[in-house]
C-alpha cells in the first residue's frame, strides 16, 4: 500500500502564546501609559472638601406634624404651612417649618428625614430638605446583588466586583481630579482607559477574546472622544443648558465644555464594552463551531450578527439620553410650540450631540473588534492538505 503523506497548516490557536504575546506588547504599553498617566492627573486629597458654605446636614425622625392654615399672601407655590417635629439621630428634638412647594418632601410621623441647620441671629434654625433614603436603598442594592449572584453565580460575582472598580474609579480618581481642576476630557479618557483594563479583565477573565474586546473598546473610545471634541467645537456648543451646569462651572471654576466632553466619553464607554465584549464571544463561538473558518468567513459571519445588535442598541442610546432630558424637553416643547422648533437650540442640539457621537463609536467598535478576533480565531484547528 502506498503512503499518504498529511501536511498540516497550523494557524494560532485561541489562547496560543503567539497570540498572547502579540496581544500583550499592544495592551502592556496601553496600561503602562495609563498608569503613568494616573500618577500624573491624581488629585490631591483636598481636592474634594465641603464648601465653606454648605450648610451642615442632620438626620433623625419625625414625632409630630402641625399643620395650620396659610396667612393671606402666602406665594401660591407654597402648598402647607405649619410646624413638623424631628427627633434628630443625636437625641436633640428640633422644630422645622413643615415643607411645602413643588418637590417638597410630604412628611409624615415616623419617617425618617434630613435637615440643614442654619445660623441665624434668633440662633439655629432647621429646614427637613429631603426623606432619608439609606435603608431603602440597601435594601434595593441587596435585592439586585442577589438576583445578579442567583442568575450568573461566579460570573455575577465577577460583574459586581467590576462593578465596584467601575465606581471606585469615579469616586477616587476621575470627580476628585476634575474639581482638582485637570482637563476633564483627560481625566475622562484615562479614567475610562483604566476601567476597560481593569473591568474587562477581572470581570471575563484573562483570555484572548477579553484582549480583542479591550483593544476594540479602547480603538473605539478615542474615536468617539476625538469626534466628539470636533463635534461640540463645529456647533459651538459651550455645555451650559441649565442653572445646574452654570453653577458647576462658576462655584468651582471648571470648564464646562470639557466636562461636557467627558460625560459623552464616559457615557459611551458602557455601551462600547457591551458591544466589544458580546462580538468577540460571537466570533470565538463560531470559531468553536467551525474550526477551520479563515479570517474571511469569521469576519463576515460576526458583521452580520453585529450590525442586528447595532440596530437595537442604537435605539437604546437615543431613548437613554431622550428619558433623561424629558422634563426639560416637555418645558421646551410647551414654550415653543412643537419639538422642531427646539432643535437648533443648544439643549436639543447638546443630546444630540451625544447620540451620533456615541452611535458613531459604536459602529466603529463593530469592524474593529469583529476584525482583530476574527484574525486572531482563523484556522483554530490544523487544516489538511
Amino acid at each position: 500500500m502506498g503512503s499518504h503523506h498529511h501536511h498540516h497548516r497550523r494557524a494560532p490557536a485561541d489562547g496560543s502564546r503567539l497570540h498572547r504575546t502579540a496581544a500583550l506588547l499592544v495592551v502592556a504599553p496601553l496600561a503602562l501609559l495609563t498608569v503613568v498617566a494616573l500618577a500624573w492627573l491624581w488629585p490631591p486629597s483636598s481636592a474634594v472638601e465641603r464648601g465653606e458654605g454648605a450648610a451642615p446636614e442632620l438626620t433623625g425622625q419625625v414625632t409630630e406634624v402641625l399643620p395650620e392654615p396659610c396667612p393671606d399672601g402666602t406665594p401660591e407655590d407654597v402648598e402647607r404651612c405649619g410646624q413638623v417635629e424631628v427627633a434628630l439621630d443625636d437625641g436633640d428634638e428640633v422644630t422645622a417649618p413643615l415643607p411645602g412647594g413643588l418637590g417638597a418632601p410630604d412628611v409624615e410621623v415616623g419617617q425618617d428625614v434630613v435637615l440643614i441647620r442654619s445660623e441665624t441671629p434668633d440662633g439655629a434654625s432647621y429646614a427637613v430638605v429631603d426623606h432619608q433614603r439609606e435603608t431603602g436603598l440597601w435594601l434595593l442594592a441587596l435585592a439586585f446583588v442577589l438576583a445578579l449572584v442567583a442568575f450568573g453565580r461566579w460570573r455575577g460575582v465577577a460583574a459586581l466586583a467590576g462593578l465596584a472598580a467601575t465606581f471606585g474609579i469615579l469616586a477616587v480618581f476621575v470627580i476628585p481630579a476634575i474639581l482638582a481642576g485637570s482637563p476633564p476630557l483627560l481625566v475622562a479618557v484615562v479614567g475610562s482607559s483604566a476601567v476597560v483594563l481593569v473591568v474587562l479583565y477581572l470581570t471575563h477573565g484573562f483570555a484572548l477574546t477579553t484582549t480583542m474586546a479591550v483593544l476594540g473598546t479602547l480603538t473605539s473610545l478615542a474615536l468617539t472622544g476625538v469626534l466628539a471634541a470636533v463635534a461640540v467645537g463645529a456647533l459651538h456648543l459651550t455645555g451650559v443648558t441649565d442653572d445646574l451646569s452654570a453653577s458647576v462651572g462658576t462655584s468651582q471654576g471648571i470648564d464646562v465644555r470639557g466636562l461636557l466632553l467627558a460625560g459623552i466619553v464616559i457615557g459611551s464607554l458602557g455601551v462600547l464594552d457591551d458591544v466589544t465584549v458580546s462580538q468577540a464571544a460571537t466570533v470565538a463561538e463560531i470559531s468553536r463551531a467551525d474550526p477551520s473558518s479563515g479570517f474571511r468567513g469569521l469576519f463576515r459571519a460576526g458583521s452580520r450578527v453585529g450590525r442586528a445588535h447595532v440596530a437595537s442598541v442604537v435605539n437604546t442610546i437615543v431613548l437613554a439620553y431622550a428619558g433623561a432630558s424629558l422634563p426639560l424637553l416637555v418645558l421646551m416643547v410647551a414654550d415653543n410650540g412643537s419639538l422642531t422648533a427646539v432643535v437648533p437650540s443648544q439643549v436639543v442640539a447638546q443630546e444630540i450631540v451625544r447620540s451620533a457621537v456615541a452611535t458613531i463609536g459604536l459602529v466603529a467598535a463593530v469592524p474593529v473588534t469583529t476584525a482583530l478576533t476574527a484574525w486572531a480565531l482563523r484556522n483554530r484547528e490544523p487544516v489538511q492538505r
